[in-house]
Formats: structure tokens, C-alpha cells, sequence
């Protein structure tokens, strides 16, 4: 496949890569991508990893089957209805035509059970009929009784059904008092072990030729399988304690920490309004000295836009100019990172690096 619009400090795009192929599941050829790889490597002068004199880490937020497929139960389709097909697309380029400079890609996994408190069968009605998919769960109408926590699953969650409802009051309670999104109900996706949790096909075949190339094992962060919180962020869940002050889940300071000791941290992931969003500013609050070594790939992540439902396009961008202000850089993948503002200098070095080892 011919390569085009590459800058001359940029690799060639490998010629596997096959974009009309991002909006489907197949399976990845391993053993023929690992002889490719190898052979790539030695034609490119592609150093390992571990050598790179300036460390750049990648964030793929959950580029999963169940939000980057057309028929996802979750698709993230942006107000242009392709959109995490096409995202899929322009990530995949970013990360071919950079895999030189690229230190570690960092894939997340939103990772779910069916009793879950974000899922249906989780809330009933006086009637005993499940909320719809995309409804909001306010508090107001947790306390008057307009839903309630399922007693049939008391059990199997090791509570009674009288502390089930004093956790599912405490959760929608925490969300409205921190200014977090209201409980949604979400059609059941990302279950553990489903189609639907596995990266898409086209990302996955770039992040394991990435780590062949470069000899970097990806660094998977998995996420969301606690039933009491959803867990849009990769470093933590949106409720922390319980209504006795215990802990239910905790930050994921190891990874943040991880991403701290890079000299560059690149994002971009699905969805733009909801998991990417809520991982940004969680490295805002956490550690916001880090903030001017962040760049946010713009046009490789969508919004949830659901047809005749939620748009969250407008609360996106909104959140990406409080990341913009808080010192972030909003970056385009088909900018050139040698135009990086303040990555200019590093990246020509480590072209330098590679063509003159």
C-alpha cells in the first residue's frame, strides 16, 4: 500500500495496513506480522525501546470492539456517524508513521460483569421492570422510590437487599454532590471475555507491530469490573468509599506514576465526552504539574452521540478547552510531531538516533 502525506521524518506505513478493514472484527495474523516486523526493524534502522533518549508514552483509552464498530453496543459515533471508525483509522497512521518514537503504547480495557450497577438487570421498578438503556438514575428519583436496587441479586453480590439499596442511595448521592455524571444505565458491553471487550482488529495489529518493532511489551490498564461504580477513568472509579466510609476500589497510582516518568504523554481513546475525558482530568487533579507534557490527539477520539438520545458532543469540547487552559496541548495525528510545540528539538534527535546509529 502506497504511503502518502508523510512528513520526512516519519516512517512509511507498513503495507499490512489495510484502513477499509476498521470497521469489522478479524483475526490478526501473529507469526506473519512478527516476520514482517523484523524485517521493518533492520530496513528502518528501528532502534529498541529501551534506548530512546526521550521517553514517550502512548494512551490508547479503551479502543475496544463494543465502542469503535459501527455495531457496538456502545458505538462512539460523533455527530458524523463514522466517527471511531474513522478515529480508528487516523490513530492507526499516527502510530505507523511514529513508531520510532513511540517509547510504550498503554491500551486500557473497560472491563465489565452483567451485575453491575451502570447495567439494567441491577434496578427495578415498584412493577419489577428494568430501566432502559440510556436512562438517567437521578438521586431524586432513587429516593422517592422510583428505582431501587434489585433484591434478586442480593445474594450473589454477598449483601442483603436492605444494604444493596443503602449503597445504590449512597452512589447516586456521591455522584450529584462531586458533579459527576447521574447514574446512567448502559447497554451491556465490554463483558469480560466477549467480542465486545477485545481492542478492535485494526488497533490491535498496530500495537503488537509496535511492540515487535521496538521490542516493548504493551502495557495493558484494565478497569470497571467492581459492581458498586462505574470506572470512566483509568485511575479511579467516579465513587471511592461506601456509605461507611470503607474503601471500594482505589486509584490506580501505579499507572499514574508510570506516565509521570515519561518525558511526553500522548492520549487519545473513545469516548472523547466520557472515559478519555474523565481520565484527563483525573491526571489534572492528581498530579497537575504534569499537564504541560500532555498532548491530546483530537481527531482520533468521538463523543457518544446516540441517535435520537444523548449528544454529549458539546460537554467534550468543553472539557478539552478546561485541558487546553490547564496547559495540555490540543494536537491533530495528521500534524507532524517534529511541529509538536515543544517536542521539536527531541523528535529530530531521535530521527537523527535511528538513521545514524
Amino acid at each position: 500500500m502506497t504511503n502518502t502525506g508523510k512528513s520526512p521524518n516519519e516512517l512509511p506505513l507498513p503495507g499490512h495496513f489495510n484502513p477499509d478493514h476498521a470497521d469489522s472484527i478479524w483475526r490478526v495474523p501473529y507469526g506473519e506480522r512478527a516476520r514482517e516486523a523484523a524485517a521493518w526493524t533492520g530496513r528502518h534502522g528501528i532502534r529498541p525501546a529501551h534506548e530512546d533518549r526521550f521517553r514517550i508514552g502512548l494512551v490508547l483509552v479503551d479502543m475496544q470492539n463494543t465502542f469503535c464498530l459501527p455495531d457496538g453496543e456502545l458505538f462512539a459515533a460523533g455527530r458524523s456517524g463514522r466517527g471511531a471508525v474513522d478515529d480508528t483509522v487516523r490513530l492507526c497512521r499516527f502510530i505507523y508513521h511514529n513508531l520510532h518514537r513511540i517509547t510504550r503504547i498503554s491500551p486500557t480495557l473497560d472491563t465489565h460483569l452483567p451485575m453491575q450497577i451502570f447495567h439494567a438487570v441491577f434496578l427495578i421498578d415498584d412493577h419489577g421492570h428494568h430501566p432502559e438503556p440510556y436512562t438517567d438514575v437521578t438521586r431524586e428519583e432513587v429516593d422517592n422510590g422510583r428505582w431501587r436496587f434489585n433484591p434478586a441479586l442480593a445474594e450473589t453480590l454477598g449483601v442483603t437487599a436492605e444494604e444493596g439499596q443503602r449503597r445504590l442511595e449512597h452512589y447516586v448521592r456521591t455522584l450529584e454532590s462531586t458533579g459527576k455524571f447521574a447514574l446512567t444505565i448502559w447497554p451491556y458491553h465490554a463483558l469480560l471475555g466477549g467480542v465486545s471487550h477485545a481492542l478492535t482488529s485494526l488497533i490491535e495489529e498496530a500495537v503488537f507491530y509496535h511492540a515487535l518493532c521496538r521490542g516493548a511489551v504493551p502495557d495493558f490498564q484494565v478497569k470497571g469490573d467492581y459492581p458498586w461504580t462505574e470506572h470512566y477513568s483509568v485511575l479511579g472509579p467516579e465513587v471511592l468509599e461506601d456509605p461507611d466510609g470503607q474503601p471500594m476500589s482505589r486509584k490506580n497510582t501505579a499507572f499514574l506514576d508510570a506516565l509521570d516518568a515519561f518525558d511526553a504523554v500522548v492520549l487519545t481513546g473513545q469516548a472523547k465526552s466520557h472515559c478519555l475525558a474523565w481520565s484527563v482530568q483525573d491526571i489534572l487533579e492528581q498530579k497537575p504539574e504534569i499537564a504541560p507534557k500532555v498532548y491530546l490527539l483530537e481527531d482520533c477520539t468521538s463523543p457518544v452521540v446516540i441517535p435520537d438520545g444523548p449528544d454529549f458532543t458539546e460537554t467534550a469540547a468543553a472539557a478539552f478547552e478546561r485541558f487546553r487552559e490547564a496547559g495540555m496541548h490540543i494536537v491533530q495525528s495528521s500534524r507532524p510531531m517534529a511541529e509538536w510545540p515543544g517536542l521539536t528539538d527531541h523528535v529530530r534527535d531521535a530521527s537523527r538516533a535511528r538513521t545514524n546509529p
